[in-house]
């Protein structure tokens, strides 16, 4: 489990082909800040953009992991280099400063909107129309790994639409800052958002009959 607060903007700096076909996956190299790897070892969690990986190599202060075709084509910002979010993953003596994140992306929305407004940022997302369920005002969604609270929600023909506040901080200790109009970005719903969806749409128990 995660928590959403970035612990540490890394880098992709390479990616390597595991297979010769379409059906293989990547290993990724990624280089992290100075001493980020310190308490890490092989094998542990950390999520990349929001996407739960597991480290395969580690030679400090870059670390390597493997992600699957299916992860590729499910996930946007692993398939090249640049800049990624990190976090590791959550420890039971740690504070929830976010909300609770599992680390596995719901689906890719589209940035429509990247733009200052005063002394903050308004990031407005298109999402794919199955998630639009689970996005309320002032509800948390997780963006590239990103704890946020989302400030409005609009239904369209394409999808939802909805507007985060970026301040200045997140934009700057985050990879967020990188986004631009059309840029693809992870999604994962609120888990408690996703539990109440299911008991509402879930079919009556069924019930023994009558002696």
């Amino acid at each position: 489990m995660f928590t959403g607060i970035i612990t540490g903007v890394g880098r992709i700096i390479d990616v390597l082909d595991l297979g010769r076909s379409l059906q293989h996956g990547k290993r990724l190299r990624i280089e992290a800040p100075a001493h980020y790897l310190d308490d890490v070892v092989l094998g542990d969690s950390i999520a990349l953009n929001g996407a739960c990986m597991t480290v395969v190599e580690l030679a400090p202060p870059h670390f390597c992991i493997d992600i699957s075709a299916e992860s590729l084509a499910k996930t946007a910002g692993l398939a090249q280099t640049g800049r990624i979010n990190l976090e590791k993953a959550l420890r039971t003596s740690d504070r929830l400063g976010g909300h609770l994140v599992s680390g596995h992306v719901d689906g890719i929305g589209h940035v429509q909107v990247f733009e200052q407004v005063g002394e903050s940022w308004l990031l407005r997302v298109q999402s794919p129309p199955e998630l639009g369920r689970f996005l309320a005002y002032k509800g948390s969604i997780t963006i590239n790994g990103v704890s946020l609270t989302v400030n409005a929600v609009t239904d369209v023909a394409q999808g939802t639409l909805f507007d985060i506040n970026l301040i200045p901080h997140t934009v700057t200790h985050t990879s967020l800052g990188d986004l631009r109009a059309g840029s693809p970005v992870n999604l994962e719903v609120d888990t408690v958002a996703r539990y109440v969806e299911r008991m509402l749409h879930a079919a009556p128990p069924l019930r023994s009959p009558a002696p």
